[in-house]
């Protein structure tokens, strides 16, 4: 019971848009920040690298944290994303809504790419060319895109979270405008939370897979994999063997038909 009431007062304080884990992070760090800048004051006989008041630049959080996160949604599926998309090599790739800096940076590595996103983007990198467009419009022909992915953002469509119109109905009005664009023998590339169905407002969806499979009634589903809510891949899997999950991760790799 304790845990549960914890837990729901983090929910509660982070509802009125206040999160108290940095403030706990500072008062658990600050006491070891000090100590290692005395240390450091002691120690240091470089004069190119003196402790300097105006430079003391505190990470509380650091020391305490792991080297990083080789799990977990984002991670994961971007690198499925990325390694399916190599290996068929396509001539050239549309991605709608994914992360810039997560697996639009890995695709630019090996391959060109259209980003299409609702908000704008100012970039000069080599290989990125941007398009500002809404996923239930997309605005390129019937059948046009052979290669086309949406990581982790169809759960958002339509509940204004990111100034988008709000509309019950957008997370199927996109799924049918990817289906909409791609061509015969073409890919789609999918990745949305999947679990007990429900909706997080203003956040996220979570879908049944059945949900978005019946939704893309079009393409052929021709792989799937998804990551469990211990942030573990499992891949290659039958749909009906999928277990409950509380907030998993579907990777729906579909093609339309020749």
């Amino acid at each position: 019971m304790a845990i549960s009431l914890r837990s729901a007062g983090l929910r509660l304080v982070q509802f009125i848009g206040f999160d108290p884990r940095p403030l706990s992070y500072r008062i658990r760090g600050f006491p070891t920040f000090v100590a290692n800048g005395y240390l450091y004051a002691r120690r240091n006989v470089d004069a190119h690298f003196p402790l300097k008041l105006r430079y003391l630049f505190p990470r509380y959080v650091d020391r305490y944290a792991d080297a990083g996160v080789a799990k977990g949604h984002y991670f994961l599926q971007d690198l499925w994303a990325a390694r399916k998309i190599f290996r068929n090599n396509p001539i050239e790739h549309v991605d709608v809504g994914s992360r810039i800096d997560g697996f639009v940076a890995h695709l630019l590595t090996f391959r060109s790419a259209t980003v299409v996103d609702l908000r704008p983007l100012r970039s000069s990198v080599r290989g990125l060319m941007f398009k500002q467009g809404d996923i239930t419009r997309l605005g390129f022909p019937d059948r046009s895109i052979e290669s086309l992915s949406c990581l982790h953002a169809i759960e958002h469509i339509g509940l204004g979270r990111y100034g988008d119109e709000v509309d019950p109905d957008g997370w199927k009005k996109g799924l049918r405008e990817l289906q909409r664009v791609v061509k015969e023998g073409g890919h789609l590339y999918l990745s949305t939370p999947v679990g007990t169905q429900r909706v997080f407002f203003d956040a996220h969806r979570v879908f049944a897979a059945t949900t978005v499979i019946d939704t893309i009634d079009q393409l052929e589903l021709v792989s799937f994999s998804y990551v469990d809510d211990a942030g573990d891949l499992h891949e290659g899997v039958e749909v009906a063997t999928l277990p409950d999950l509380e907030y998993g991760c579907g990777l729906f790799e579909f093609v339309r038909p020749l």
